[in-house]
């Protein structure tokens, strides 16, 4: 399929064909995805959270349904760098997209273990998930706290040889006030949000739905509150935004877009409808057709 220029933009220096990508935990690292989209279609590919070494994830069950979206409480299971970089990176490479690792850890060291491990990598940018917690600090999440965000921040700066996005947290009081904590830690660019804290209890049995009671809520329910942090964020900081919470549609892209979003990552919709990154690359071709428009970066932050 042609590749429509008009939705060519650009994160750091990094030149994606179009602003549409997965959401890291969504879409495994490509491989269980790539029978129903063609990957190399999407703007990039966000891999799942790796860590230095293996992490068996918290004890089932850890996702329900709730109205409007999902609780997920997976606690970022993953095979560790060492598989990730003999197995899913070949993968990968194998398709004309862009390659965004996301990066976790529960303490700096960890986080910087994998971000000097991926220096010599074919990979594109790293996304720097802060929502981890911070075993030092008795598991209080590292993008919490500005000064200790801005602190990881400037540390994996000084190791990484990618680009570095930081992907803020939405439980937090003021978003903003995050937001200027990374972009003075030198991020390159932001990406919000990350799941909203929330809960579910099955009223007969009188019993927490996930085993670690809390799980990470997403979905089209979070949109609203998604599309408010990510217009406040793009009026506080002058580096790119990464959007993302509840998209489905290419409306829903288009709304995170006019609030100030260069590009725009698709999460839970990926497990209703295995296809919806594609048919949001077309619903923003069909968009600009419609309203005449000949380039997506004319939208970004456009909202009046």
């Amino acid at each position: 399929m042609e590749t429509d220029k008009r939705l060519a933009v650009s994160l750091a220096g990094v030149e994606l064909k179009n602003p549409v990508m997965t959401a890291s935990g969504t879409f495994g690292s490509g491989a269980e995805y790539s029978e129903f989209v063609d990957l190399n279609r999407l703007g990039a590919v966000v891999t799942k959270g790796v860590a230095n070494v293996p992490w068996p994830g918290n004890p089932t069950p850890r996702v329900a349904e709730v109205y409007g979206g999902m609780l997920n409480a997976i606690g970022l299971q993953n095979p560790g760098i060492d598989v990730f970089c003999e197995r899913d990176i070949p993968f990968l490479k194998k398709y004309d997209t862009k390659i965004i690792v996301n990066v976790c850890g529960h303490s700096e060291e960890e986080y910087l273990e994998v971000v000097d491990r991926l220096a010599d990598e074919p990979v594109d940018m790293l996304e720097i998930n802060i929502s981890c917690p911070n075993v030092k600090e008795g598991g209080i999440a590292f993008g919490t706290d500005p000064k200790v965000a801005e602190q990881i921040t400037k540390a994996v700066k000084t190791h990484a040889k990618q680009p570095v996005i930081m992907k803020l947290s939405p439980n937090v009081t003021d978003i903003t006030e995050m937001a200027r904590a990374v972009e003075a830690g030198g991020a390159d660019v932001i990406s919000l949000i990350n799941t909203l804290t929330g809960m579910k209890i099955d009223v007969n049995r009188r019993k927490f739905v996930l085993a670690n009671k809390t799980g990470g809520m997403s979905g089209p329910a979070v949109k609203p509150i998604a599309v408010r942090m990510v217009y406040q964020v793009a009026q506080a900081v002058k580096v790119p935004i990464i959007g993302m919470g509840g998209i489905a549609t290419a409306e829903d892209a288009l709304e995170f877009i006019l609030a100030g979003a260069t590009a725009v990552s698709v999460g839970t919709a990926n497990f209703i409808d295995p296809m919806a990154t594609e048919k949001i690359v077309d619903g923003l071709t069909a968009y600009l057709d419609e309203q005449k428009i000949g380039d997506i970066r004319e939208l970004i932050g456009a909202v009046q």
